[in-house]
């Protein structure tokens, strides 16, 4: 196999400098097909999934909110688990890494950006006390565990056992809010079952979420296979395909549920979408597939040496970015929106500008870390200062 260098995507040996064209059309034409054929049941098995589970935890007295925030963000998160754990099997941590952490940034700057630039996106007061403290601490937490540059078995464990806790808590939480009569925005997001809907028997709901699962399983092994192909065709690391083709591919279902949400005027569903999959991501898919990648390879989920230096931090600081912005005034403006729109820009042409060795790209990087960036944080926090108590 061909030594390849970091992120530049460089090799040496096997693999010649014009790989891009050896690529015949006809290879091309199949390997986009698989690509576009792997989204499309990716999107639908995640859609399955969720409309089963959400109407089977419904029927099963959860409150309409928790559902949101763990049933449906944990089902649109699906994609994310189904394609890294099937990189990881095929021992391709670059891409299961690179997956998780770009579907972090992805669903933070440009799903909240799109979504709030459709309108002024109202933040739940849950999400401003409880949600978005422990989605920055997770963030948090897998950087400190990432430092050492594998997620081990106690990594794994501890991952995994923290999400456990933290659904258990949202389920209790719902019984106080299922005899308040608190938020129903879910319930109508969801639409919760009724006798005359076709969906609304036990058997259906879970033939619904064994199809998801199916769908899941084949469009994830469709897409590493297919990214695979056009990153060695391309001559691009596995890894800026992983942050980027693949983060955003398999975050289609949030991008789907939170603009949608969006446009019916639902939008603190939009929010709890997002930060409740960040949570899932750093928690869930983490945690399953450093297991995977023990159990079936038997050795430890290694964290990319550039993933470590540079991507982790971007979506650290992501989370972080987003305390002030829930907090000014409770709403996400749309000029916020906008801010995060283009901080994924900036963050994805930054990725071109190295993996391409663009001779700009070291004066691009100081202007945003020197510039852009502390203009970002006296911007915001002067904003937090002025918002109304």
């Amino acid at each position: 196999m061909a030594a390849r260098n970091k992120r530049t995507g460089s090799s040496t040996g096997t693999m010649p400098d014009n790989a891009g064209d050896g690529l015949h059309e006809k290879r091309f034409v199949t390997t986009a097909l698989l690509f576009i054929a792997g989204l499309v049941a990716l999107v639908a098995g995640a859609t399955a999934l969720v409309r089963g589970a959400s109407r089977l935890a419904l029927q099963m007295g959860i409150s309409p909110l928790v559902v949101g925030l763990t049933v449906v963000a944990f089902g649109t998160s699906a994609p994310e688990m189904a394609v890294t754990t099937m990189a990881a099997i095929a021992g391709r941590t670059d891409m299961a890494v690179g997956n998780v952490v770009g579907s972090n940034i992805f669903n933070l700057l440009f799903i909240l950006g799109v979504s709030s630039l459709i309108a002024p996106l109202v933040v739940h007061q849950q999400v401003i006390r409880q949600e978005a403290p422990i989605m920055v601490g997770g963030a948090l937490l897998l950087v400190v565990l990432s430092l050492d540059g594998q997620i081990g078995l106690f990594d794994s464990a501890l991952l995994l056992s923290l999400l456990l806790g933290y659904t258990a808590f949202l389920v209790r939480q719902s019984r106080a809010e299922l005899t308040g009569g608190a938020d129903d925005a879910f319930a109508e997001a969801i639409e919760a079952p009724g006798p005359r809907q076709w969906d609304a028997g036990v058997p259906v709901q879970l033939a619904l979420i064994m199809v998801g699962l199916v769908l899941l399983v084949l469009g994830s092994d469709a897409i590493v296979a297919a990214s695979v192909v056009i990153a060695r065709a391309l001559g691009m690391p596995e890894t800026v395909i992983g942050l980027t083709i693949v983060a955003a591919g398999t975050s289609l279902p949030e991008v789907a549920t939170s603009v949608t949400a969006s446009l019916k005027g639902e939008r603190d569903i939009a929010i709890g979408n997002i930060v409740g999959s960040c949570v899932f991501n750093s928690f869930g898919v983490i945690g399953l597939v450093g297991l995977a990648a023990l159990i079936t390879g038997g050795a430890t989920l290694v964290v990319p040496t550039d993933i470590m230096q540079f991507d982790l931090w971007v979506m650290l600081a992501a989370s972080l970015a987003c305390l002030p912005v829930f907090m000014t005034g409770r709403t996400i403006a749309r000029w916020e929106g906008a801010l995060f729109l283009g901080y994924y820009i900036a963050y994805v042409t930054y990725l071109v500008m190295v993996t391409q060795r663009f001779g700009g790209v070291g004066a691009f990087a100081d202007a945003i870390v020197q510039f852009v960036l502390p203009l970002t944080v006296v911007t915001l926090l002067v904003s937090l200062m002025r918002r109304p108590h």
